[in-house]
């Protein structure tokens, strides 16, 4: 038997102007911006947030949008979207591929922001079948972990109405049309370190007057590789991925010092904290082993929390989901190790589902090499690929879950 809240998800979203919010989407994606520069995408997503009826400021956090439409005694609740792209070059031959140089979005937010702006579209039109209050916001700064909190910071939940539940949906792989839920830990944490190696420089001619903070570098990367393999239990979840070193001018100079730039996924504050102690002590082994200088300076960055739903509100979601999309679509695929600042949002104890939609093509996914799923899935382009282009026809489908997410708090 059909839910109500289903059934008016369905009735809702039956004419959606697809058409439309494809070219919404292959605008945006014309158009990508970075991290509190969303300025464009900020003005597009307000635009149709204001024509559909919704009480929108913009600038909220730096470049965040917030629209508020109240509909009556009921809950409140928000929907969110994250506006950034990332410092990527596309390459996936789109015909509408990203217009400014080493900017894409390679990670499906102006997806997101489409989605959010036809769900908003939506329950605006239909407003009679729901009570409540819908609070819709567009997210600066997610890839560099600091939108969230941000425009909590701003006065998030002073100047507009504090929800009683938060919903955020992020694109995937996978082929299009599932809705892949965990009613717990979804998303890992993540950190981001930095260490710098002081050598002494001089003539690459003469090696034996210097220290190399080049080669001390080289030996840090490698001797990282061991802090999951050898110092975390085999029954955790971590990853240590080096995404940056840096040292030098030129060929013949030996420089002063090496940059190198890491980050943490884990799954508990314990195996996070042992990481970051590892990582300590390796760099100021190697440091010491090399004869430098000085000890290395390393710092702690930007980190990301985990995501964790609350089990009640995300198998409530999911079971509206289940229905509005059909039968065997919705499915717990465990813990990624990817992260998100989405739960900075749920200052005080929000209760939040946040999930995900497959959106790969299905001529790409029907061609990568492989005969299980999860073959498939590693073969196919992922989030932050420079060929990472979720299918068009995604598009009706995410409306359709933020919509019926929704309406499973704002109908009976």
């Amino acid at each position: 038997m059909t839910s109500q809240a289903a059934r008016a998800a369905l009735d809702l979203t039956a004419q959606l102007p697809v058409p439309d919010l494809e070219n919404l989407y292959r605008d945006l994606h014309r158009h990508p911006e970075l991290s509190l520069r969303e300025h464009r995408t900020a003005g597009r997503l307000a635009d149709r947030l204001r024509t559909a009826g919704y009480a929108t400021e913009e600038g909220v956090g730096g470049t965040g949008v917030v629209g508020v439409l109240r509909n009556g005694d009921g809950p409140t609740v928000l929907l969110r979207a994250d506006m950034d792209a990332l410092p990527v070059h596309e390459e996936t031959g789109l015909p509408y591929a990203s217009e400014a140089a080493g900017v894409m979005h390679a990670c499906g937010h102006d997806l997101h922001v489409t989605w959010l702006a036809g769900a908003a579209g939506a329950l605006a039109d239909g407003r009679d079948a729901w009570t409540g209050t819908l609070v819709v916001l567009g997210q600066p700064a997610e890839e560099t972990g600091g939108g969230a909190a941000r425009m909590v910071a701003d006065g998030l939940y002073e100047r507009f109405p504090r929800p009683d539940v938060l919903l955020g949906q992020h694109a995937a792989p996978g082929p299009v049309g599932f809705c892949p839920h965990v009613p717990g830990l979804i998303m890992s944490a993540s950190t981001d370190m930095d260490i710098v190696v002081h050598g002494r420089g001089g003539h690459g001619s003469r090696p034996e007057s210097t220290v190399d903070p080049v080669v001390t570098a080289a030996y840090l990367v490698t001797r990282l590789q061991t802090v999951v393999s050898r110092e975390i239990a085999a029954r955790e979840s971590a990853v240590l991925t080096v995404g940056r070193i840096e040292a030098g001018t030129r060929h013949n100079i030996i420089p002063s010092e090496a940059r190198i730039e890491l980050n943490l996924r884990t799954q508990s504050d314990a195996v996070r904290d042992r990481m970051i102690a590892a990582v300590k002590r390796i760099a100021a082994g190697e440091c010491l082993a090399a004869g430098c200088p000085r000890e290395p300076e390393v710092t702690v960055g930007t980190t990301f929390p985990v995501t964790v739903n609350d089990e009640r509100t995300d198998r409530r979601v999911a079971a509206v989901h289940e229905e509005v999309l059909g039968p065997g679509t919705v499915f717990d695929p465990g813990p990624a190790m990817g992260s998100e600042d989405f739960s900075h949002l749920a200052e005080g104890g929000i209760p939040f589902s946040y999930w995900f939609l497959t959106s790969t093509p299905a001529a790409v996914w029907d061609a990568a090499p492989g005969d299980e799923l999860m073959e498939k899935f590693q073969a196919v382009p992922g989030n932050h690929s420079p060929r990472f282009a979720p299918d068009l026809a995604s598009v009706e489908p995410g409306v359709r879950t933020l919509v019926s997410g929704a309406l499973a708090y704002l109908v009976g």
